[in-house]
């Protein structure tokens, strides 16, 4: 009998640390059944931030990176099942996203990078792996993201409700589940990642709690609109982000110089408020509910203005609909090692413009 039992690990843009998920894919609705979080030390944030940049000797330290990062996911995968009664040998394989460096995927000549070792990950945990799971997609002319609008439609689609899921994650990204026609999504904005890095150069800690700091400021109109004339707001869809979009230098070239810190940060929040809110009442507008899921969907100060933004609209986290917030990416990329071990396709052309499905990702066997 073929095993149901799949490992999902993501260590997202937000660069905090490592989510990873036992699942079981034999029941209906798919279950969790351990989740492990392995936060990045400071040391390690920052050789990752350095490599999001060409520098010396990159390829060597970004070799020895993807070795350093498959011994941290294999000591969540070892965690994960010391928690429970599932054996190594029971597990199908693991879906390892790894810690993604370049995400370029222009038309003809686009590329995407996740640093980690996938081969030296089955040597540490004697479990499949399946890796590199956005580059079939580029290749097909699509943009590698978002992966997750699949995976969102067989867990919270409704016949009859017109749902919405925001994943706030560095990046903020939605898909739509109408309960007929097309599910499509796409990365919106910025999501933790703006905030995060502002916060971290200002009052030294990695995230703002629960939006403390931006609450106690005040949005600058004119920086804001400043903001959102970066063209990515105006593109239609599909398109994604990353780091090479959403930076400090980007910002700094915005500020005048004048601003108190506290102030642009909430701005930036109100700048990903703005993001989703915007992309939801531009493509989405008779949706009646909107998830939120990811990090931020932690914070506070956030999911307020969101909830304030979408007047009229059910606005909750995941959570209210049977999948913990925080878990939902990392449960996604279990499955999408699930479609691959299976031979099925795991991305929707509809959210990613790819010319068709694909089976996703590399297997490397145990």
């Amino acid at each position: 009998m073929k095993t149901a039992y799949y490992i999902g690990i993501m260590s997202g843009t937000s660069l905090d640390g490592i989510d990873a998920v036992l699942a079981d894919f034999g029941s209906s609705p798919p279950s969790l059944l351990h989740t492990c979080y392995r936060p990045y030390d400071s040391d390690l944030r920052n050789r990752l931030l350095g490599l999001h940049l060409p520098g010396h000797d990159e390829l060597h330290r970004a070799s020895l990176m993807g070795n350093e990062l498959a011994h941290h996911y294999a000591h969540a995968v070892a965690a994960l099942l010391a928690e429970s009664s599932v054996k190594a040998a029971e597990v199908a394989a693991i879906g390892c996203h790894g810690q993604t460096v370049r995400h370029c995927p222009q038309p003809g000549n686009g590329y995407t990078i996740q640093l980690y070792n996938p081969a030296l990950l089955v040597e540490l945990t004697g479990i499949a792996v399946v890796a590199d799971l956005r580059s079939r997609d580029i290749a097909a002319g699509g943009q590698g993201a978002p992966l997750v609008p699949a995976f969102h439609k067989i867990l919270f689609s409704h016949p009859e409700i017109h749902r919405v899921i925001v994943n706030i994650g560095g990046i903020s990204n939605i898909t739509d589940l109408p309960p007929d026609g097309e599910v499509t999504g796409f990365d919106c904005g910025p999501g933790n990642i703006m905030m995060d890095a502002w916060c971290l150069r200002n009052i030294g800690s990695i995230y703002d709690n629960n939006g403390a700091w931006a609450a106690s400021g005040r949005v600058i109109p004119a920086l804001l609109d400043k903001l959102l004339t970066l063209p990515f707001f105006s593109l239609a869809p599909p398109k994604s982000a990353g780091r090479e979009i959403f930076n400090l230098v980007w910002l700094e070239d915005c500020l005048s110089g004048d601003e108190q810190p506290a102030d642009v940060a909430a701005t930036l929040l109100q700048l990903t408020v703005r993001g989703i809110a915007e992309s939801v009442s531009a493509h989405f507008r008779d949706v009646a509910e909107v998830y939120l899921c990811g990090g931020g969907a932690r914070n506070g100060a956030l999911v307020d203005r969101i909830r304030a933004a979408m007047t009229g609209k059910k606005v909750e986290l995941t959570d209210s609909i049977g999948v913990d917030a925080d878990w939902l990416e990392a449960f996604a990329f279990a499955w999408l090692a699930k479609q691959t071990m299976n031979g099925e396709p795991g991305n929707l052309p509809s959210v990613t413009g790819a010319s068709g499905p694909r089976v996703l990702g590399a297997i490397y066997p145990n």
